[in-house]
């Protein structure tokens, strides 16, 4: 190994309070740019003249696809990133390259099938997913564009988490950044100036990506950083590939998992409320997903601390780390409650000038988002598991919000309350959710009480 080689050993040495600022807040503006970008999109198709409303809903019809093609990323790359936090922990520094390398093959693959399936089925798949014949063009223009550049979508954002996992979260805040402003800037020319639609919002998403990929290969080319490409690139290990995709299958199932329920939520909405109360949702959800993208931003900082400090044996710092990040991610859901709660109707009127769909919005907004306020400590608690690597507990974490209970209500109450019903199921999921988690970690910390830092932990495998 060059002796030049930079290795974040300070991840084990720094004070927890100084690393977690230096690691999330890089994290939170990454995830909050990541977010805007997602909302820019639909601001701009929001406000196309005389079609926007029904755009928009067109691309709300959308989000259970982006969320499945989102999930196949998570599988590879969440995988892939704890596991350079962890080896990184351990100075094993040859594997994490390869690692790295099978990140990149595999999301090659994947994203290449994923294009071919869905462009094959693409109008099935969007008419199953809530799109009618007023919605269905704009969903199929957006999803082709943004299907052809899937790869490139895989490969930054899978290989965007290794470049954070690794000890460089600012290089990889800077892409984030990047990549939004471009697309910000980008958006009205193809929209507007071009007279492209909703193709022109996709066709900037996917260019701007492309932009950001090809200085991240260029980033991880570079012989002298850990991880960094191999000779052989496009290998694959499957001893590794195995290990990393058992540790992504907690986030892909829980991305897969919004993915059915996006689904469900259109569907329903569709039969109880028609298309522009899926565009509500697609409003309600995007203003919703900016607060739970910072918590993400702060969980990616926490998530490389966890399981660097894990690999280390230093459980003091795992549960410091958690506690602080618990105490930001609160502070961040509370204010989405509080923005949803008090001032639902001017966030939606950012994204369209339609005072029906804005009523709508507000309306769902303000039902849906009643028990969001501590669902930023759930998400901390997945995380936790995920990194320390107790993969079962994690997916059922993951699934216990978002599918085992969600579903069931999503079917049952609107029977009696229709379109509330489909709001409501949300807040009462979530509180059901967090005393679960609770009840795991406070498990989780009384068995690693019990051990002193640099002890073994096979404590921690026995059954929870």
């Amino acid at each position: 190994m060059n002796s030049t080689v930079s290795v974040p050993t300070e991840l084990g040495t720094e004070k927890i309070g100084t690393l977690l600022r230096k690691f999330a807040v890089p994290g939170i503006i990454a995830q909050t740019a990541s977010s805007l970008y997602n909302m820019v999109d639909s601001i701009f198709i929001g406000h196309i003249p005389d079609v926007g409303s029904y755009a928009i809903s067109g691309l709300a019809v959308t989000f259970p696809l982006m969320n499945f093609s989102a999930a196949l990323g998570t599988l590879v790359g969440v995988g892939g990133l704890t596991m350079v936090s962890v080896l990184l922990g351990q100075k094993k520094y040859g594997v994490a390259n390869n690692v790295l390398s099978n990140v990149f093959t595999l999301n090659t693959l994947i994203g290449i099938i994923f294009t071919i399936v869905s462009l094959i089925y693409l109008d099935p798949i969007l008419r199953f997913f809530g799109a009618s014949d007023a919605t269905l063009p704009f969903a199929r223009d957006y999803m082709v564009i943004i299907l052809g550049g899937n790869v490139i979508t895989h490969l930054y954002f899978g290989l965007n988490g290794i470049i954070r996992a690794s000890g460089n979260p600012r290089t990889a805040m800077a892409l984030t950044l990047f990549t939004v402003i471009s697309n910000a800037i980008l958006d009205p020319i193809f929209i507007f100036a071009f007279g492209l639609g909703i193709k022109g919002a996709a066709m900037a998403t996917i260019l701007c990506q492309l932009m950001s990929l090809l200085y991240t290969l260029k980033f991880f080319s570079n012989p002298e950083r850990v991880p960094h490409f191999p000779k052989h690139i496009l290998q694959v290990d499957w001893k590794i590939a195995k290990s990393s995709l058992a540790i992504g299958v907690g986030p892909f199932l829980m991305n897969a998992a919004a993915c059915l329920v996006a689904l469900f939520v259109n569907q329903q909405l569709a039969k109880y409320g028609g298309d522009l109360a899926i565009g509500a949702y697609g409003i309600g959800n995007r203003i919703t997903f900016m607060f739970i993208m910072i918590v993400m931003g702060l969980t990616q900082g926490m998530q490389p601390i966890v399981g660097y400090n894990y690999g280390a044996k230093l459980y003091t710092r795992v549960r410091k780390v958690f506690y602080i990040s618990c105490i930001w991610a609160v502070a961040t859901t509370m204010l989405c409650f509080l923005v949803s709660e008090f001032i639902p109707y001017t966030a939606a009127s950012l994204f369209t000038p339609d005072e029906h769909l804005c009523t709508l919005a507000a309306n769902g907004l303000r039902i849906m988002n009643a028990g969001i306020g501590l669902v930023g400590f759930g998400m901390c608690c997945t995380i936790l598991f995920q990194s320390i690597g107790m993969v079962k507990v994690s997916i059922f974490l993951s699934l216990i919000r978002q599918l085992i209970i969600l579903v069931p209500l999503l079917y049952f109450l609107p029977m009696t309350m229709e379109e509330n019903g489909v709001w409501l199921s949300f807040p009462l999921s979530d509180a059901a959710s967090i005393i679960i988690s609770a009840i795991f970690v406070v498990r989780l910390f009384t068995k690693m009480s019990k051990l002193g830092d640099g002890e073994d932990p096979a404590i921690l495998g026995s059954r929870l």
